[in-house]
């Protein structure tokens, strides 16, 4: 069960205001994407956090609560509010996860809590996002993604853009192979190719975005002697290619035959803690409502590549009417 707390009365959030030290509030509504892409890591974050007394998360359908919306002078969903021993510290507009995860920090900092640090934290990031961009993984369109030859028994592919950690820490034995999360009836938070070592990705923007890097985090088990040569054991990308602005997924013979967006060989030194960060090339990246990421090859004679998490890091531009891809030149 969930541990966010639903509010169906002023009377109900006046109650927990006065009887925790810190609320939060997440105003939302049922019609709003953006609201539907962040909550799940807004309920992560009440899981991991809810502290009865302390600190507790709520949410507000500002349809179904209009006094409690109009006396908070909410009027952009979502809307994240921070109220702490009573009066109102931090708001945040927009389907921003990292600034709500500082704002939390910092409020908990500030009363002398501590965040636990192990991997079901929602304060996980796999790398620093350069200033002044932030991560905007809220404006894809979750619902239309497409990958092509991934292992459906392992993971789903919406699993990459969770915001939370990996369940498999850098360097850790778990999930070795064919692995599960935790036990042989779940799903792994993670994606695995299938019949060979390459994955193609589609992402579609709710918005036009402008990217300026994608973090790439593969925490695949580490390779012991004995299995050098076992090319079934996944590995990381290790040859990407980029395309954007294609109205759908890019098939295997295309992504090796067009001419790329940008091409990207990695190397050993350039992940840290399991993932990497490839910074694009900004100047073509502008005006983007879709992305194909093309995992072309995997370190080693690998036949099996791994990725966990995918966070896209840029700018949020206009907003597009849902559902209409147009392709508008190629790169």
């Amino acid at each position: 069960m969930s541990k966010t707390v639903v509010i169906n009365s002023p009377n109900q959030l006046e109650a927990l205001i006065k009887s925790n030290t810190i609320v939060v509030i997440d105003f939302h509504a049922t019609w709003c994407g953006p609201c539907k892409a962040v909550a799940p890591a807004y309920a992560a974050l009440a899981e991991r956090l809810t502290d009865p007394g302390k600190m507790v998360f709520t949410k507000v359908d500002v349809d179904q609560q209009k006094s409690i919306a109009q006396t908070y002078n909410v009027t952009a969903m979502p809307t994240f509010i921070m109220i702490k021993s009573g009066t109102e510290t931090n708001r945040i507009k927009g389907a921003n996860l990292p600034a709500l995860q500082s704002a939390v920090k910092d409020l908990l900092a500030a009363s002398g809590g501590a965040i636990a640090s192990s991997s079901g934290s929602g304060f996980w990031k796999g790398a620093d996002v350069p200033k002044p961009y932030e991560v905007i993984n809220s404006e894809i369109e979750l619902k239309n993604l497409d990958c092509m030859n991934y292992n459906q028994e392992i993971g789903g592919v919406r699993v990459l853009f969770e915001g939370s950690e990996p369940s498999t820490g850098v360097g850790s034995s778990g999930g070795k192979g064919k692995g599960k999360g935790s036990g042989d009836d779940q799903k792994a938070d993670w994606v695995e190719s299938d019949t060979d070592e390459q994955l193609t990705l589609f992402i579609p923007f709710s918005s036009t975005v402008k990217i300026y890097q994608i973090q790439i985090t593969s925490r695949p088990p580490p390779v012991e002697d004995e299995d050098e040569e076992d090319t079934e054991l996944p590995r990381r990308p290790s040859k990407i290619r980029l395309f954007v602005n294609r109205p759908n997924i890019v098939g295997f013979d295309d992504a090796e035959s067009m001419v790329a967006t940008q091409e990207i060989e990695l190397k050993e030194e350039d992940w840290k803690d399991g993932t990497v960060a490839i910074n694009t090339r900004f100047v073509k990246f502008q005006s983007v409502f879709s992305l194909n990421l093309f995992v072309e090859d995997a370190e080693g004679d690998a036949e099996k590549v791994r990725i966990d998490r995918i966070r896209i890091v840029g700018e949020v531009g206009e907003r597009r009417e849902l559902g209409k891809l147009e392709k508008v030149g190629e790169e």
